[in-house]
């Protein structure tokens, strides 16, 4: 055998050569040499199994295989860039800001609008009091603009809105599409509200808080109603959802884009005046939604709304002259009747669901600002003044129309005003649904029972009030064979109803209501009051008199006084019809 020592294979010398220098450097020439010269080194193979069981040398002298490590080979250097980046997760799963999530988001809403214009279609009746009123007086008005001609009375005066702008263009869509298609123009006001809703909270919150706060607003039945009523209070609630979409919308702009959510608020005051109600909500909701990195800057925001509202007002009251409506109808409303404890038990019927879940999303809201969905993700969220105060602005503005009336101890549009602060509050009411439900929809059975509970309710509280009665055979009659004409004199409950669909045949003012008369008798004495109607029915004023006593009872009682053994009329007709109120009758008198 040679003495030759065995080198290591030829890819191992150069570790082999550094591992030696190193070992003379650091203990010397001498010590721990390795290999050690008087040792003779084992043969190197080049493969081996470092795993495989020893096996025993077949004779003497035959070198036994290395059972040693193979020394493992260097890790490659990662690159300092991985060539990719990893986009910022939302931390809801289910409001990921993409095509998917947004076709998902207006598909539902989609659903939502379905379900609300199904809601407010299936309601059918024939003009109602106030419609009828706001309809006739746009066709004066519309007159009045385009041909100068005399209005016949001051609607101005007595309105709780501008008479040239919703009655106005009730009037022109009446001229083409009747009462229906007013009607319809309300739908779509009530539709688009949703939408801007839908929008609003999307933007404050997430996916799932939207689509609850539509879900809940549009079957309310404000909502219902209001889709298919040819008011202006349908007007004035888009606008001023159009104004609170333009302030959360320029929350992350230049203080001075609020301003872009003036002029709808202005526009919404004046075609409703209790609009002016939640003109504060606005502002105040420009301060909170600020974006939070502005700090006391957005306090400008409030400024520059409310400066603008303020001129647009200014320079509409300029423009359109005195609005005696404003006091009569508005900030100085006579007094009713009505107790506290009722008109608290009728907003709670109302509104109180979706308040409730209003509550309940506010102070989830004001604790946590997020549910949770992933932990991992790291994103910043308002502070937690920021987010009480924003769900203190919304869920507290249900509240001022209920308020209000209790102040005035009225009860009248009450079940329409409640709808003006709730569509303040749903984004609150969505946010709370959507905590109710839960991470990862955790408890959907909790959001379904809440919409499911807000459709019934709303569904019957709208048929309940959407019940007035049904006009259409005491027209046809008058117009038939009672022949009423320009040259008469007519008493009749709900005198506009009647004075709209005959404004072709007759004049407003031939139609004389049953609320208020000043009249001097034949006897030359002057009464006023139920006293008045009692004397002109004996003394044969009018030439046909319409009553059913269910809005004017003293009145009423006082022409049936009038007509006890009245040899000027006869009765020639009546027509009874059934309301939620029960059963009653239009009777009519003509005179001999």
């Amino acid at each position: 055998m040679s003495s030759r020592q065995p080198q290591p294979p030829q890819e191992h010398q150069q570790q082999y050569q550094q591992y030696q220098e190193y070992q003379q450097e650091s203990y010397g020439q001498d010590s721990y040499a390795w290999p050690p010269q008087q040792q003779t080194y084992p043969p190197y193979y080049e493969t081996y199994d470092p795993y495989a069981e020893p096996s025993a040398p077949s004779s003497p002298g035959t070198p036994v295989r290395a059972t040693g490590p193979e020394p493992e080979p260097e890790p490659e250097p990662e690159p300092d860039d991985p060539g990719y980046t990893l986009p910022a997760v939302p931390e809801s799963s289910w409001a990921v800001d993409n095509r998917r999530g947004k076709l998902l988001g207006r598909g539902v809403l989609g659903c939502l609008l379905l379900v609300q214009a199904g809601l407010s279609l299936r309601l059918r009746g024939t003009a109602f009091q106030d419609e009828a009123l706001y309809i006739a007086s746009g066709h004066y008005e519309l007159n009045n603009l385009l041909h100068g001609t005399k209005l016949p009375v001051d609607f101005a005066g007595y309105f709780s809105g501008h008479p040239k702008l919703y009655p106005v263009l009730a009037a022109a869509v009446d001229s083409y599409f009747g009462l229906t298609g007013v009607r319809v123009l309300s739908l779509l006001f009530m539709l688009a509200a949703t939408g801007l809703l839908y929008a609003v909270t999307r933007r404050l919150f997430n996916l799932r808080a939207a689509l609850g706060a539509a879900a809940l607003f549009s079957v309310l039945q404000s909502t219902t109603v209001l889709g298919n009523f040819a008011t202006y209070d349908a007007a004035a609630i888009f606008l001023l959802a159009l104004s609170m979409y333009a302030v959360v919308r320029t929350d992350r702009m230049r203080s001075a884009a609020v301003l872009l959510a003036a002029p709808p608020a202005a526009l919404a005051f004046a075609v409703k005046y209790a609009s002016g109600l939640y003109l504060p909500t606005l502002v105040l909701l420009a301060v909170v939604t600020a974006h939070r990195h502005r700090g006391v800057k957005t306090l400008g925001r409030g400024v520059f709304l409310g400066a603008g509202i303020g001129a647009l007002l200014g320079a509409g009251y300029v423009l359109s002259g005195p609005l005696g409506g404003i006091s009569s109808t508005t900030t100085n409303r006579a007094q009713g009747a009505d107790s506290a404890m009722k008109l608290l038990e009728h907003s709670a019927e109302w509104g109180g669901l979706v308040f409730l879940a209003a509550l309940v999303g506010s102070v989830a809201y004001a604790l946590r600002g997020r549910m949770g969905e992933m932990p991992w993700i790291e994103g910043e969220t308002a502070g937690r003044v920021r987010r009480a105060g924003l769900g203190v602005v919304l869920t507290g503005t249900a509240l001022l129309a209920p308020a209000y009336q209790i102040h005035l101890h009225t009860e009248v549009s009450l079940y329409k005003h409640v709808g003006f602060g709730l569509l303040f509050a749903a984004p609150m009411a969505g946010l709370g649904m959507a905590r109710l439900v839960g991470p990862h929809f955790r408890h959907p059975q909790l959001g379904i029972m809440v919409y499911v509970l807000a459709l019934v309710f709303g569904m019957v509280q709208a048929q309940k009030a959407y019940s007035f009665p049904d006009s259409s055979p005491m027209v046809a009659y008058l117009r038939t064979v009672a022949h009423v004409d320009k040259k008469g004199f007519y008493l009749a409950e709900e005198q506009e109803v009647p004075a709209y669909y005959l404004r072709d045949v007759t004049g407003w003012n031939q139609w004389q209501n049953t609320y208020f008369m000043d009249y001097r008798g034949k006897d030359g004495k002057r009464h006023t009051g139920p006293d008045a109607f009692e004397q002109a029915v004996r003394d044969g004023r009018f030439d046909v008199i319409v009553m059913h006593g269910s809005v004017t009872p003293a009145t009423y009682e006082a022409v049936k006084k009038g007509l006890k053994g009245n040899t000027h009329y006869r009765l020639a007709a009546v027509f009874p019809f059934t309301t939620s109120s029960g059963q009653n009758a239009y009777r009519i008198w003509v005179k001999r």
